[in-house]
């Protein structure tokens, strides 16, 4: 049993800094070094977010690591629809990773302000989604974005 395992997420949150644009290719050896340094789980970006992460997933699918674990990421089902019929949510699992990281807002302000619904029902939208996923992947992951406690 690990005690420490590592999540990288240079493919996805990396790729957001200035001045910073991945190929396909660019993403697929860096990948391959992630693994050569033992980096347990590999966050490949965002399936539904553009064409590239999508061509990225797809040519993973035919690459063997030997340590890490490639994960898809993506947000919980949207307010509006059931996740059963959530386009994000059906890209997380097209991209055919064993493993999916999925972000949900877990400030209030957030809640209330930027999604306009009730904090039990995003606690809902979290639940449903993690829920549904895990029924189609070995493992998923929940990033509990923008969490604030303050005491």
């Amino acid at each position: 049993m690990r005690f420490i395992e590592i999540y990288d997420t240079t493919l996805r949150d990396g790729a957001q800094s200035e001045d910073i644009a991945f190929s396909v290719e660019d993403k697929l050896r860096i990948a391959g070094k992630l693994d050569e340094l033992g980096v347990h789980y590999i966050e490949g970006g965002w399936p539904s977010a553009n064409p590239k992460d999508t061509e990225f997933f797809r040519k993973m699918r035919k690459v063997k690591l030997k340590t890490s674990k490639i994960v898809a990421f993506g947000s919980t089902h949207h307010p509006a629809r059931k996740v059963s019929n959530d386009q994000n949510i059906k890209a997380l699992l097209d991209a055919g990773t064993a493993i999916v990281t999925i972000f949900g807002k877990t400030w209030d302000f957030h809640v209330k302000e930027a999604l306009r619904i009730s904090l039990s029902a995003n606690l809902d939208l979290i639940h449903n989604s993690i829920a549904y996923i895990k029924k189609h992947v070995q493992k998923v992951f929940f990033d509990a974005e923008h969490f604030f406690f303050f005491f």
